[in-house]
């Protein structure tokens, strides 16, 4: 908890909610420093007078308007702050989606046509307090018979991704809390979240071997990035279900398992993995030292997971 709380404004406010249970006056005092101090600050420095950050939408860097506004809200920056509601004010009025004929001039918060892309828009324009409901109307509407999501449906998939289902999955959340809640918004998401359990997080349905490995023939998902962007791994599904606030289950023990074998012996869980490309803003040591941010989403959903088993 010390090498926890000696850190930045943005992880000491989430340690003081989740971890401590700080007082809430406490608690919002130090999430008010985010948008001062720290990382959080530094990010919405690197605003451009267009509302861009990196000068795009999106691209495949760290550093564009979509990626840093999903570590703003990983940060938990006040959306109500004054230095929130300019960011935001910025992109929804100048920021629009460019290169490709079927969503060129969007604008930011309409989104574009990928699922796991517009999953990503509608979790942080959810949180930021801006209308997504074109976008959840979408992706509604292309929920496919399995209960998941997959990017590659219009070339033909019929089988859904766990990249693509946890992206949505977590923008329906957000609308839901923003008062966005209808029974057909919950219903899908109660059936991609079960697409999840029924696979237990990070195995084929059909065989219960282990899913996607990668070159180094290690289980891809069962080693923990921050920030994950578009990626999937058992952290992260198990941080969706916490925040959504379902009961665990049998079918959540072996990655729960899995996230407490990671602990080392002073009690932190490292970045296992970090994907390509420079960060805006350095927010951990680097691939395989100790991680704040995973050590807290991993204390997190053990505290979770003891709460309801």
């Amino acid at each position: 908890m010390r090498w926890l709380l000696d850190s930045d404004p943005s992880i000491r406010w989430q340690v003081m909610r989740d971890l401590t249970k700080a007082p809430a006056n406490e608690v919002a005092a130090e999430r008010a420093r985010v948008a001062t101090e720290g990382w959080g600050a530094q990010l919405l420095s690197l605003q451009g007078a267009d509302g861009r950050w990196g000068g795009a939408a999106w691209n495949r860097g760290w550093n564009s308007t979509m990626h840093v506004l999903m570590l703003l809200r990983d940060m938990g920056l006040d959306p109500a702050s004054d230095q929130a509601r300019r960011a935001v004010g910025l992109v929804r009025d100048r920021v629009t989606w460019q290169g490709w004929a079927a969503y060129d001039g969007n604008p930011f918060f309409a989104g574009e046509v990928e699922p796991c892309i517009n999953g990503q828009v509608g979790a942080v324009g959810a949180y930021f307090s801006q209308d997504v409901r074109g976008i959840v109307d979408r992706l509604l509407g292309e929920q496919l018979s399995d209960g998941g999501w997959n990017c590659e449906a219009p070339n033909g998939s019929t089988r859904s991704s766990f990249n693509t289902t946890i992206c949505v999955l977590e923008a329906l959340l957000e609308h839901e809390r923003a008062g966005g809640g209808t029974p057909e918004v919950t219903e899908a998401r109660l059936r991609g979240q079960e697409y999840l359990l029924e696979r237990r997080l990070f195995r084929r349905r059909s065989t219960g071997e282990v899913i996607e490995r990668d070159r180094k023939g290690g289980a891809a998902w069962t080693r923990f990035a921050f920030p994950t962007w578009w990626h999937y791994d058992v952290l992260r599904g198990l941080e969706y279900l916490r925040s959504a606030s379902v009961t665990p289950d049998e079918r959540v023990a072996e990655a729960i398992d899995l996230v407490a074998s990671k602990r080392d012996d002073d009690g932190r869980w490292p970045l296992e993995t970090r994907y390509p490309d420079v960060m805006p803003v350095e927010i951990d040591e680097g691939e395989g030292r100790p991680s704040r941010w995973n050590t807290l989403r991993a204390l997190r959903v053990l505290n979770w997971y003891s709460a309801g088993d």
